[in-house]
């Protein structure tokens, strides 16, 4: 029999919306089966989300993951009592807020470490209060992995229902993608998308690779890349075993995507893809920090304070995430134990 996986789940910056749809996510889960989850925070921003949301979850204290009792029902809450959501101004950026995210996403990176927590599950955050509140990384990907203390490529994913994407380059300038665009940045990014799919309940994934010039370089005229780099690469890498059709261009490939030809698609930069995502999947797109010991998944929305405190946040990106992280810890858990 297979032990159910702990799912960390976290309530994010209290300045947006994540308390919110972190509580819609629980009034939906209340009846899960498949895994055992945990919230883990502040009861002040448990609270503030259920005010917002005007739903009751249903809850239990405990003191560590070691001492919760799952046959008492409701959700377990670890209160870690470090944010007081009277001292922070919601609907804004607060440093102070993002120092406080940080602070418990490396809490529940140290107990997942420790093997009490199989995944970690997190409501929006802002990455600029994240950075500024002392986390100096570029993104909590790059957190996460020096958390990790992973070494080789990893990287962040993105999923809506038509296709996921996966990227040789994220967050920098469109200056220095050109110079990283380099064989071993792409062979990592498509070996994660194999390894993230099979997770995903697709053994045989059919992987699509973007170029990176216009018109896929038009035969070098418009640049080189696609000839002397990305090509070569795909090639060396399908005689290996790894399949992927490719390079394509960039407005044609998720076309492909959309019409079922694809369940992946190696992107070459941040925007290529993320535009993509956002105009087929806003609602339920999902973030994924692939590569790394640790599983972590965020919806791909921000903290949007435009709403904030207005009770109409949309739980479908947050729903995605927690449905997603099941499926990897249940698959990863399958594994370990054969």
């Amino acid at each position: 029999m297979i032990k159910k996986p702990v799912i960390g789940l976290m309530l994010g910056d209290v300045t947006g919306i994540g308390p919110e749809v972190a509580v819609r996510l629980l009034e939906k889960i209340k009846n899960h089966q498949s895994t055992r989850v945990v919230i883990v925070g502040d009861l002040r921003v448990l609270k503030v989300g259920m005010e917002d949301s005007g739903i009751t979850v249903d809850f239990h204290l405990a003191k560590d993951v070691d001492a919760i009792d799952w046959t008492k029902t409701g959700f377990p809450l670890i209160d870690l009592q470090n944010v007081d959501p009277a001292t922070i101004v919601r609907g804004a950026t607060s440093i102070e807020s993002g120092r406080l995210c940080g602070e418990t996403l490396k809490v529940m990176t140290d107990w997942a470490h420790a093997g009490k927590l199989d995944a970690i599950c997190f409501a929006p955050l802002n990455k600029g209060a994240l950075n500024k509140g002392g986390w100096k990384y570029r993104d909590e990907h790059e957190m996460f992995a020096t958390w990790n203390h992973h070494q080789g490529y990893y990287g962040e994913v993105n999923l809506i229902k038509l296709f996921c994407t996966f990227r040789v380059t994220s967050h920098i300038s469109l200056r220095q993608v050109v110079d990283m665009v380099v064989p071993e940045r792409i062979e990592g990014a498509l070996r994660l998308a194999h390894e993230t799919m099979r997770g995903l309940g697709k053994p045989n994934p059919r992987i699509g690779v973007a170029a990176l010039n216009p018109h896929n370089g038009e035969g070098g005229l418009f640049g080189m890349e696609e000839i002397e780099i990305i090509a070569p690469t795909l090639k060396r890498l399908r005689e290996e075993g790894l399949s992927s059709e490719g390079p394509l261009p960039s407005d044609t490939v998720f076309l492909k995507a959309r019409a079922g030809d694809f369940d992946a698609v190696v992107i070459m930069y941040h925007d290529q893809g993320q535009i993509a995502t956002k105009l087929l999947g806003f609602t339920e797109g999902v973030t994924l920090t692939g590569g790394l010991k640790t599983l972590y998944t965020t919806p791909s929305h921000g903290t949007a304070y435009d709403i904030v405190g207005k009770g109409v946040a949309d739980v479908g990106a947050m729903q995605r995430a927690f449905d997603v992280i099941v499926n990897l810890a249940l698959e990863r858990q399958k594994s370990s134990d054969k």
